[in-house]
């Protein structure tokens, strides 16, 4: 059984930084892709970033780009996603995500195979 879950949400304030992680077990973690996702209310859920099984290649959302990095730990079988200069509309669920291919980058969500069951990150203004 293939378990992803997050840890590292919580409060912060506009500008401020938070790094999100994501421990998985049950599947050989090193051979797929992993990534990002978040859900706003009342949105659905979107694309943040996204890794590569060796962690060279790297994807992100247009809105994250030079503020959010993802990197993955393949000895630990993490991902985390640090998050710099958060904004109000940075605040959601983030939700990890294990893909379903082993070398094709994920940008949305019918690629995922697994979920997290996701972390709340609010952003004061």
């Amino acid at each position: 059984q293939v378990q992803l879950v997050e840890s590292g949400g919580g409060l912060v304030q506009t500008g401020g930084s938070l790094r999100l992680s994501c421990a998985a077990s049950g599947r050989t973690f090193r051979t797929y892709t992993m990534g990002w996702f978040r859900q706003a209310p009342g949105k659905e859920r979107e694309f943040v970033a996204a890794i590569s099984w060796s962690g060279g290649g790297t994807s992100y959302a247009d809105s994250v780009k030079g503020r959010f990095t993802i990197s993955r730990d393949n000895a630990k079988n993490t991902v985390a996603l640090e998050m710099n200069s958060l904004k109000p509309e940075d605040m959601a669920v983030y939700y990890c995500a294990s893909g379903k291919s082993t070398y094709r980058l994920m940008g949305r969500p019918d690629e995922v195979d697994y979920w997290g069951q996701g972390t709340q990150v609010t952003v004061s203004s």
